[in-house]
């Protein structure tokens, strides 16, 4: 081989990033959907069980979470992962096969769960809907990750684990368990022999069942929608800026304290419930403690753009990395918040709860997302950035957005608790619950406002990379060695 450079394999990471994008765009638009229906109930009516809000939500979080975020993530592994550990899938026809199996394997899961979620055939838990038949697909694909994963640092030729490793090696270890203790249920066709075949109950019951659904619902927040997206940002800004990480001890120290202290964060979803006290006091305890963690990874990779803030104004993927980074400090900040009891007395219930998970979806793990999108694209397509104009206007219709969605959450959402926890001279509740639904109506309307901002950034983002993978200029090698090629326009 010589002196000759690795050629990468990146087949199956260009399937995953166009993936992406699709699974952005229906995920997006039915958020959008629903937040209409919200602000205008009428719209519930319009395509009948189908298009209601109940049958939609879940639609909703499952296509953001498992199809947009989780592809993305899968796309940047199958990208980086050569990169940093300096070895190419065209080197293992073995692992090739793995990676188009995981990619397929994932794919039959998107679909078979878009068609039954939409067809009402769920579990009922959050974050965890789909029946045990589509449990073992989603085994499958898992595992052919792990396999590709454990294969991949195996033939490397580069000795040392870069950080980014770490992150997703937690990823795939630690949703294994979570998937499969939380996922343990009984068919009941084969045990009654009545009902659906594909119907089935949960092992556990009662407060059991609540304790392990949100043990597992709250790591499954961290560690898909940020630990994975945690090792996409420690590879990519400091790529994109030049810079090396600002400091590797602390990216180390994060996260083992992340890993450590985020498992037992589960029960302050479940304060002022039947499960024990001490349940909820630990949930609440080391969700305080996760600010310093989540805020240790985030000032690291603020700090690792020292002396070269300038290029904010030249390069836009910095400038979406660098605001998801702001976007992850203030909504972990935000969940600590929360987690503290007498603040959880007030939120809970209320919307300031989407706020806050919206905070981080829609500008972590989104722009994040997009922009690792923008790093890859000239790399794997050989081409040029199509417009640079037309992503500053992305960033600047997303980040509105946001804002918008967040902040009039957070307004409706202490309202909401406000008003629930208000009472008269004779100790009766001031206002009913009808009263609440009058008064933060406005900040539904501003919510579908912002939420549609973002779905038209989104859609900024596909034409430019569409643009970018058909009429991008035809790049060289060495244009590809540093920076993200923009251009000028």
């Amino acid at each position: 081989m010589g002196t000759r450079a690795l050629e990468y394999d990146y087949t199956v990471s260009k399937w995953f990033l166009i993936t992406t994008i699709i699974l952005g765009i229906v995920g997006l638009l039915i958020g959008v959907i629903i937040a209409l229906e919200m602000a205008y109930p009428e719209l519930n009516n319009l395509f009948g069980e189908y298009g209601t809000f109940g049958r939609l939500k879940v639609l909703h979080t499952n296509t953001i979470i498992y199809g947009f975020v989780l592809s993305g993530v899968f796309s940047s592994w199958y990208y980086i992962a050569q990169h940093v550990l300096k070895v190419s899938l065209h080197e293992s026809p073995f692992l090739q096969i793995m990676a188009k199996v995981h990619y397929f394997t994932y794919l039959l899961v998107i679909v078979l769960a878009l068609i039954s979620l939409l067809l009402g055939i769920s579990t009922s838990k959050e974050y965890s809907e789909f029946e045990w038949p589509i449990d073992i697909f989603v085994v499958i694909f898992w595992l052919s990750w792990g396999i590709g994963i454990s294969g991949l640092i195996g033939i490397r030729r580069e000795k040392s684990l870069y950080i980014s490793i770490w992150y997703f090696m937690a990823t795939f270890l630690v949703v294994t368990a979570l998937y499969l203790f939380n996922n343990m249920s009984i068919p009941t066709y084969f045990i009654t022999g009545t009902g659906a075949w594909y119907h089935s109950v949960s092992v556990y019951a009662g407060s059991n069942d609540a304790m392990i659904q949100w043990w597992f619902g709250n790591n499954m927040v961290e560690f898909i929608l940020t630990i994975p997206i945690i090792a996409m940002i420690y590879y990519f800004l400091p790529k994109e800026a030049g810079q090396a990480v600002y400091s590797y001890k602390l990216s180390l120290l994060s996260f083992w304290t992340l890993i450590f202290v985020y498992f037992l964060a589960g029960g302050h979803n479940l304060i002022y419930s039947t499960v024990p006290d001490w349940v909820q006091t630990v949930g609440s305890l080391f969700s305080i403690v996760l600010i310093l963690p989540s805020w240790g990874n985030a000032i690291n990779m603020l700090l690792t753009m020292k002396g070269e803030w300038q290029q904010l104004q030249t390069n836009q993927l910095i400038k979406f990395m660098v605001m998801a980074s702001t976007f992850y400090m203030f909504s972990t900040l935000e969940g600590s918040i929360q987690a503290i009891k007498s603040v959880n007395a007030l939120a809970h219930f209320t919307d300031w709860i989407p706020g806050h998970v919206h905070n981080g979806a829609l500008g972590w793990d989104g722009f994040m997302i997009i922009a690792a999108a923008f790093h890859m694209a000239p790399r794997i397509f050989k081409r040029e950035i199509y417009s640079k104009k037309l992503m500053n206007i992305q960033f600047w219709t997303q980040t509105v957005g946001i804002v918008l969605y967040f902040s009039s959450m957070w307004i409706a959402g202490i309202t909401q608790g406000m008003m629930w926890r208000a009472t008269d001279q004779y100790g009766n509740l001031a206002h009913s619950f009808i009263d609440t639904v009058i008064m933060i109506h406005p900040y539904f309307v501003i919510r579908s406002i912002g939420g549609v901002l973002y779905l038209v950034g989104f859609l900024f983002f596909t034409y430019n990379f569409y643009k970018t993978i058909t009429l991008g200029r035809r790049l060289e090698y060495y244009e590809l060695k540093n920076t993200s090629p923009m251009a000028t326009i």
